[in-house]
């Protein structure tokens, strides 16, 4: 995520770019290929380098010259459904120039979700996107009085608009995948579906608990 708190003046950002999908059974040869393989992917290795770059340069906006490191480049972190490519960029906050407030306007659009340059992307993305991307892309967390403050980047997030009758409305799941020289179509849109896939079916079980609460 970009942005975070480890103490008043130390600051995180966790970038996250390279997605493969778990394998059954965990951790057995099969899952273990897939991670080998997105730690060599030539693709998602550049998306991330670019991405760190991108942040190292957010951050040096707010930090004191000279602090910005990346401890943790290209790391595999594993999760229930899928394996992430996840860097580390920390730097220590120039408390003289920059509050928390500062910090998140640095670092925000989310440079992980927008690419680089962040401003000539956005104006692409509104040119050719129908509506407003809403929560997705955004930032959920907190600010506290002792200047700490911890920030997430929304993403595999379900946003439900209520209808106007009880029972009734929409369910929106945003979801998506850098787009580079090296892509293929087909392997980006199996990309997104994979995001997308553990929250649709978290959405389908709560419909099929409703339409059983339901049932005489």
């Amino acid at each position: 995520d970009d942005g975070g708190g480890g103490g008043a003046r130390a600051l995180e950002a966790k970038p996250i770019k390279g997605t493969a999908p778990r394998r059954h059974p965990l951790n057995g040869e099969d899952d273990v290929r897939e991670a080998r393989e997105l730690a060599s992917s030539v693709k998602d290795r550049a998306e991330n380098l670019m991405i760190v770059d991108l942040l190292r340069n957010d951050l040096g906006r707010v930090c004191v010259p000279g602090s910005v490191s990346v401890p943790g480049l290209m790391k595999i972190e594993s999760y229930a459904t899928v394996h992430q490519l996840v860097s580390t960029v920390v730097g220590t906050r120039d408390e003289a120039a920059a509050s928390p407030v500062a910090c998140a306007r640095a670092a925000f659009p989310p440079g992980s979700m927008t690419g680089a340059p962040k401003l000539r992307t956005m104006e692409i993305i509104d040119a050719l996107e129908p509506s407003a991307r809403g929560a997705y892309s955004g930032s959920i967390g907190f600010f506290s009085v002792n200047d700490a403050f911890d920030l997430n980047v929304v993403i595999r997030t379900a946003v439900l608009k209520p209808g106007s009758k009880p029972g009734s409305g929409e369910v929106f799941i945003g979801a998506g995948g850098a787009i580079t020289t090296l892509s293929d179509s087909s392997a980006e849109w199996e990309e997104v579906m994979l995001k997308s896939r553990a929250i649709v079916r978290a959405v389908e079980a709560c419909d099929e608990l409703a339409a059983r609460g339901a049932a005489p």
